[in-house]
């Protein structure tokens, strides 16, 4: 998506850029604008980051901080006032063949009246996939999310948690590139959000696909994610991309209970608090290192 605007001269912090042959996901100097009754409100203004190929970013920032905006932006569901959103090198004009998107509300995604399998096929049947290449496909998605045992259950006859695993197969049965998450796991208890963050981290690894993971929980951000981009207060810039430098394996006990999990904690979390107060970061505060 691409538009005239005004430059802002204005120092802009800026996200971590990529070589051409390593990103995924291009957005440059990113602006929304609502236009209401009563006047103008910039929700995000200006912001600018890359995503690599197999990765898998967390998007934290306070209540209000165009998370969510930033995200339809990306999926194309939302036109921006200006900036550009590339996938593949290929402006993004409307939703990708290459994107799939998981939302917060899995029980409105999901047709009640359809069994599991047919809810996960949906998009295939939409897309014209032959019928037998759909069933390979429902087949593959629900063993990699553990609901093989349930393709003729109802959603109504599952618990949340596996409600949304029927979205994720959902999703990943189209086979994107990148997969697009808004707070997936907001409405499920504690141990069943543990799995299906180990469940996530697994599914990027199989399949090679590239997840940006919006979470206000700052302690999922730092267990899930390589990198965790913290959104300043509205109207929004990157105020710090930060390097996740944990092991690449991960569990929920270990790696809680590692001192370096506590630090990148306790800096996210400060950062987060410092947005709320209204801190402004300049592009030199944007990319300083966590100490």
């Amino acid at each position: 998506m691409q538009h005239e605007s005004t430059p802002d001269t204005s120092p802009i912090p800026r996200g971590r850029s990529l070589p051409p042959e390593q990103t995924l996901l291009s957005v440059r100097g990113l602006q929304k604008i609502y236009r209401t009754d009563a006047g103008d409100i910039e929700a995000v203004r200006n912001l600018t980051f890359d995503l690599g190929k197999n990765e898998l970013t967390c998007l934290v920032g306070p209540s209000g901080s165009g998370k969510t905006t930033l995200l339809k932006c990306i999926a194309g569901l939302l036109e921006p006032t200006s900036g550009t959103v590339m996938l593949d090198g290929k402006a993004v004009t409307g939703p990708p063949k290459k994107m799939a998107v998981v939302f917060q509300e899995y029980g409105r995604s999901l047709y009640p009246w359809l069994r599991v399998d047919a809810n996960v096929e949906l998009p295939l049947r939409n897309a014209g996939v032959p019928k037998a290449e759909r069933r390979q496909l429902v087949a593959e998605a629900l063993e990699s999310v553990g609901l093989s045992h349930v393709p003729k259950s109802y959603p109504w006859q599952l618990s949340g948690g596996m409600q949304q695993r029927v979205a994720i197969a959902r999703a990943i049965a189209y086979k994107p590139e990148i997969l697009l998450m808004d707070e997936p796991f907001a409405a499920v208890d504690a141990q069943t959000r543990a799995d299906l963050e180990d469940l996530v981290r697994s599914i990027r690894k199989q399949l090679g696909v590239t997840v940006l993971f919006v979470t206000h929980d700052i302690d999922e951000s730092v267990y899930l994610a390589e990198r965790v981009i913290i959104l300043s207060s509205s109207p929004t810039v990157v105020q710090e991309d930060l390097v996740i430098d944990l092991p690449e394996q991960r569990d929920q006990l270990e790696t809680r209970a590692l001192p370096r999990f506590t630090e990148l904690r306790h800096h996210v979390y400060e950062q987060i608090q410092l947005a709320k107060k209204g801190f402004r970061p300049d592009a030199a505060q944007a990319q300083a290192p966590v100490r």
